[in-house]
């Protein structure tokens, strides 16, 4: 090999491949953005050689669970991502899609429903299909790979509307039809979000339909549930059913028990998880190592309150009536007001973030109840929370599992840009170094296997052949970490914090993070599906 031959070599690191396998000391050796020599290297010549005696050589963390659809558009250096070792982001999660954008759709509308993801009021959305999306953000260039899903909620938006009307024969035909057509253009498969608005009104032959185009086209199904409190197990035998019945490859999202009284119910669930799966299915799922979640305040009101989209729920929550009915409803909440944080707000109203609602209404003077509806009219589903309510054990059976996935459930965030706003969840800047400095080495939770659930395992439900684990002709997505020192440091009053010991970061054999700086690469990929 000539001097040119050879970009870089990693010396002297314990590579960690994603396989599973017990790490091994090696050098990496890359060029032309590959692996191309595992060994002992000291004869080869390269441009650059970075000795990482002491650390970890692992493939990048392949983040299945993402909302940075739009966030990476301004954040192109996907800085709160590439910083915990991310090297591709799977975004169109949980149905909160920005695409197919067909004929006629109001933009305005959408954009209200998915305001959980749409941190930026500047951005055009200049994009029709999936393909165009993928294609704006080809042009974009960002630091990390990114790959899609398809969402629920643009789709059925544009077909049936933001009412609460079963769709017909025809509408579900001609939503599958368009769910075709972002496949084929290169995403992974499709998502719903079941208790979001209006999609929480879809009806089992409207998912039946989707799961039908996911069989037929090899994807995957992924399922945010209609019910993750008192109603987990029956919201898992829907996605059983379907799976079974339709043949579609599954990931049940962010699987968690809320609430106390519910503790426990995820074991069970991945019992019949697995029940199905001996019977002919192919289901996983993903989780974030934390014991609170991050969604809009809108998913906590009964469905019926939704319907109709972002303006017509907030003027329904100025009637009088329909709060005491809201209020009947929430008679046995599964969290109290004092666990609901506020992390995200319109502008102008930012002095509420970090407050609890039960906070707001001691500062009011107004219930608890009324002072959260107060904000849902004000603000409507661009009020974030933090809910808090989840059990450790519950989060240790899935770990231990081994259909089990992680998946962040976060965004790509720039402290110092608009996205940097709020207080959002910690899981955008320490999912990942957080998995690996508080659960490796306890409950049987190897760093082989930690390095498996957010690399190869993923690739592998993906059907992505050519990363996640280190081997000579993958692509060289790879995260060097000093598995003594890696840590989180992003917390739920402090949020915007990048985490420790992780010096290097290479994306397509571009060092976008060396010794723990931005070297300002975007070496990313849009990674399409082959069909």
């Amino acid at each position: 090999m000539t001097e040119q031959e050879v970009a870089t070599i990693f010396k002297n690191g314990l590579v960690v491949d994603g396989s599973g396998r017990p790490g091994y000391h090696a050098d990496v050796a890359i060029r032309d953005g590959l692996v191309i020599e595992i060994g002992a290297l000291n004869d080869t010549p390269a441009l650059e050689v970075i000795d990482v005696a002491g650390m970890v050589v692992a493939p990048g963390f392949i983040d299945i669970h993402t909302h940075s659809d739009l966030t990476l558009i301004s954040n192109p250096l996907a800085q709160s991502k590439i910083r915990q070792g991310v090297t591709t982001e799977v975004v169109g999660n949980c149905g909160f899609g920005v695409a197919p954008l067909p004929a006629g759709v109001d933009i305005e509308n959408l954009r209200a429903a998915v305001a959980y993801i749409d941190l930026d009021p500047s951005i055009n959305w200049d994009w029709n299909t999936v393909g165009d999306y993928l294609s704006y953000m080809e042009k974009l260039k960002t630091s990390v790979n990114i790959a899609t899903l398809v969402g629920h909620i643009p789709i059925h938006t544009a077909v049936v509307g933001y009412g609460k009307e079963d769709a017909t024969r025809y509408q579900i035909d001609e939503m599958k039809d368009l769910l075709l057509e972002g496949l084929n253009s290169g995403a992974y498969g499709f998502s719903t979000g079941l208790n979001y608005s209006p999609i929480s009104y879809a009806s089992r032959n409207e998912l039946y339909g989707f799961a039908e185009v996911v069989a037929k086209t090899n994807t995957i199904f992924a399922w945010h549930m209609r019910n993750y409190g008192d109603d987990l197990m029956k919201s898992v035998q829907e996605v059983i059913s379907i799976a079974l019945e339709t043949g579609a490859r599954t990931q049940i999202s962010h699987l968690v028990a809320v609430g106390e009284r519910n503790w426990g119910a995820v074991a069970r669930a991945l019992d019949e998880i697995d029940k199905a799966n001996s019977q002919g299915a192919d289901i996983s799922v993903d989780v974030y190592p934390y014991l609170a979640g991050n969604c809009p305040l809108s998913q906590l009101l009964p469905a019926w309150a939704q319907e109709g989209g972002d303006q017509v729920m907030k003027n329904r929550l100025l009637d009088t009536q329909v709060r005491n009915k809201i209020f009947k409803e929430w008679v046995d909440p599964l969290v109290s007001w004092r666990e609901i944080q506020i992390s995200s707000v319109l502008p102008g109203r930012e002095n509420l973030v970090g407050q609890s609602i039960a906070d707001i209404a001691q500062a009011t003077g107004k219930s608890e109840d009324d002072s959260a509806l107060d904000l849902l009219a004000e603000m409507g589903n661009s009020v974030g929370i933090i809910a808090f309510g989840r059990s450790e054990a519950d989060l240790i059976s899935i770990f231990t599992h081994p259909q089990a996935l992680i998946g962040s459930d976060g965004q790509s965030l720039d402290p110092l840009g608009i996205t940097g706003s709020g207080s959002p969840h910690p899981r955008s800047y320490g999912c990942y170094p957080r998995l690996l400095n508080s659960f490796v080495g306890s409950h049987g939770i190897t760093l082989e296997r930690a390095v498996q659930m957010s690399t190869s395992a993923v690739a592998q439900k993906l059907q992505m052949t050519d990363r996640g684990e280190i081997a000579v002709g993958k692509r060289a997505d790879l995260v060097v970490f000093d598995p003594s020192e890696i840590r989180d440091l992003s917390t739920f009053t402090n949020p915007h914090q990048y985490p420790h010991g992780l010096p290097h970061v290479m994306v397509n054999g571009a060092l976008a993070i060396r010794n723990g700086d931005h070297t300002g690469a975007r070496s990313g990929a849009v990674l399409r599906r082959e069909a």
